[in-house]
């Protein structure tokens, strides 16, 4: 047995709520979809018809004003015409500004600004909008293949040089300290004469090129990078430059994230270029550097107090492979680089790399 139910059936404006009731959701999408495509029409139809209406108008009305009022009559449809078209063009042409300032936002390189879809828009300009929206997810797409790419040749030519490292130091090395040991132990049972002294020679030689295959070990990749993180092998850098320059590094780091294997090579070979420069060529006395990494961004900043350069002549110059190579580190991880040869005094390098999304 159903349940009694009320049915009230009200006209289209009944005293009680004062207004009419909604229109079923077909009703409404059909005419919402009427008016878009109405409004979309492209802007010369759009002319030609607001035009034709005012010039009706304006016929019918002659024939229904007296003859003294014609010329106020065409006076008021001339003006009329042309407040249409001002309003029709000014309409049209607003989608224009949003796609320049789409096209702003690009070339200052954010590459996620897209050109909205509004219903109003002519339809030969939502064409383009929607060209350009397409181009650049194409764009993003790539560029996100690329830095993918980037990722796995900075990991396959960190592999290969910790590969190289690891050789360098557990078989080059481990076999010139055993024959430091031998050497050593000859000399102990040579009697004093032209055969000591070369064995001391001999010993000589063999204690520097161990000395320098351990630093070339390290130079090719450091162990720390991989056991310890970044940080620590920050601070490794600095007293290696330190224990070789004698120039005074002071390391700061505040790390409350995690660095990506990939970005923490590019920064660590950023900072051991940056280092090596202020040794070699800026004379400083000084040298500061900050890594601060946060849970999207990882800074570091390198800074000395030496002569400074100019930072143009010196990447046109043959020999200014240095700095080249540093921004295509920070660029494979789509990162920031900048470099102010005139830091007051002194020069500061700077990179910034998200690291997370």
């Amino acid at each position: 047995m159903s349940s009694p139910r009320t049915v009230s059936l009200l006209p289209p404006s009944h005293p009680v709520t004062g207004r009419a009731p909604e229109r079923p959701p077909e009703v409404r999408g059909a005419v919402s979809r009427w008016t878009g495509s109405l409004l979309r029409v492209p802007l010369l139809p759009k002319l030609v018809a607001a035009d034709l209406v005012v010039n009706l108008f304006t016929f019918v009305a002659i024939r229904d004003v007296p003859a003294h009022l014609s010329e106020e009559v065409f006076v008021g449809a001339l003006v009329l015409t042309m407040l249409l078209n001002g309003a029709l063009v000014w309409w049209a042409l607003l989608p224009l500004r949003v796609l320049e300032s789409t096209a702003e936002r690009v070339s200052e390189g954010d590459l996620a600004a897209r050109v909205p879809q509004t219903w109003f828009v002519d339809r030969n300009i939502a064409r383009i909008g929607r060209t350009l929206n397409v181009l650049l997810n194409h764009l993003m797409a790539d560029r996100e293949r690329v830095r993918h790419l980037a990722s796995q040749v900075i990991s396959a030519g960190d592999q290969e040089r910790a590969h190289i490292g690891r050789e360098l130091h557990d078989s080059t090395a481990q076999s010139l300290s055993a024959l430091e040991m031998l050497v050593t132990a000859s000399l102990r049972e040579t009697a004093p004469g032209p055969l000591h002294e070369r064995l001391c020679v001999m010993r000589e030689i063999v204690v520097e090129t161990l000395s320098e295959v351990r630093t070339l070990s390290h130079n090719v990749h450091p162990r720390v990078l991989d056991d310890l993180g970044l940080a620590s092998a920050l601070e490794s850098l600095g007293r290696r430059t330190v224990d070789g320059s004698g120039i005074p590094v002071h390391v700061a780091t505040d790390m409350r994230a995690a660095v990506p294997q990939p970005v923490a090579s590019v920064l660590y070979r950023v900072a051991q270029e940056a280092l090596r420069n202020a040794v070699r060529h800026a004379g400083a006395r000084e040298v500061q550097v900050t890594l601060t990494v946060d849970d999207r961004w990882a800074r570091l900043e390198v800074r000395d107090d030496g002569t400074g350069f100019d930072v143009a002549g010196a990447e046109s110059a043959a020999g200014g492979m240095g700095l080249f190579l540093m921004r295509e580190r920070i660029a494979l991880v789509d990162g920031k680089f900048e470099i102010d040869g005139h830091a007051s005094p002194g020069t500061r390098v700077r990179a910034t790399v998200r690291v997370a999304a």
